[in-house]
């Protein structure tokens, strides 16, 4: 005897509808938004001479890591210059910027209430497990039926990707405070509020510059799926090098995101050993 098929499929699609009728003015502002951001970062980073963001970039990197970080960002820079990627480089720096900041700004919050929470902590946990593990395809899908194609399910499909290290981290961190602390700040008659901007978060801030360092590596990460949902930069370079087979375009390609990725990489690592240091 065969069991009738659960009509999954149908579910979900139906519910795909159901929100696509009756909420696709909230779709459309979300995706007003994200595409304001990311085009105004693009300009930012783009419409200066490339050698004043070399210098920018170069200096920040001396700054946080001291020589050596400064030499490869300038190096490794000047090489993206040198191989005419300068454009699409920092479309996609663009993206995972934007993509980054929106899964700090929620994903923080997030992670403190599950913290705060045991019941939130339930709750969340087994929807960052199926983020983490459902196939970045199959949720692409959704995303371009609720944004079309473009820059802004690249971004939205990025953020579902790399959110979860912020939210984990974040809620590991401020569980991880010594209690003892946490009752020395109740008996002295610290607030909720107080307890965690001057205690929790300062404590355990290393632990979450980790998981915003995982981030922002995660986004870098999703350039090349993003750009098959018609976001532009260096992975919509290195897919059209897969589709012609041009290896050379995509070794090129392939290492402007390296470069962009271990600057980016170093640079969180520095403020996260800062953070550990004061």
């Amino acid at each position: 005897m065969n069991l009738p098929k659960i009509p999954l499929a149908d579910w979900v699609e139906a519910t795909e509808d159901w929100l696509e009728d009756n909420l696709e003015p909230v779709f459309d502002f979300i995706g007003v938004i994200i595409k304001g951001i990311v085009e105004g970062l693009n300009w930012l980073l783009d419409a200066p001479h490339p050698f004043v963001i070399i210098a920018l970039f170069t200096a920040l990197a001396w700054y946080l890591g001291k020589w050596r970080l400064g030499v490869f960002t300038a190096v490794g820079l000047l090489l993206v210059e040198n191989l005419e990627l300068w454009e699409p480089t920092m479309q996609t720096l663009s993206l995972v910027i934007t993509a980054a900041f929106i899964s700090i700004v929620l994903g923080i919050p997030i992670g403190i209430l599950c913290a705060r929470s045991n019941k939130m902590q339930k709750i969340v946990t087994p929807i960052l497990d199926f983020m983490q593990t459902m196939p970045a395809f199959v949720y692409l899908l959704p995303v371009i039926v609720f944004f079309g194609l473009g820059v802004v399910p690249g971004v939205i499909s990025s953020i579902v990707f790399a959110i979860p290290p912020t939210i984990r981290l974040t809620n590991l961190g401020i569980r991880q405070v010594p209690e003892e602390l946490v009752e020395a700040a109740d008996a002295f008659g610290s607030t909720p509020g107080q307890k965690l901007v001057k205690l929790q978060l300062p404590i355990a801030m290393p632990t979450i510059m980790a998981g915003v360092n995982q981030t922002i590596m995660l986004s870098l990460s999703m350039v090349v799926i993003a750009s098959m949902v018609g976001a532009q930069g260096t992975g919509s370079i290195v897919l059209r090098a897969i589709t012609q087979l041009k290896t050379g375009i995509g070794f090129e390609a392939g290492l402007a995101i390296v470069i962009i990725a271990i600057i980016l990489d170093r640079m969180t690592q520095q403020i996260t050993k800062r953070s550990k240091a004061q």
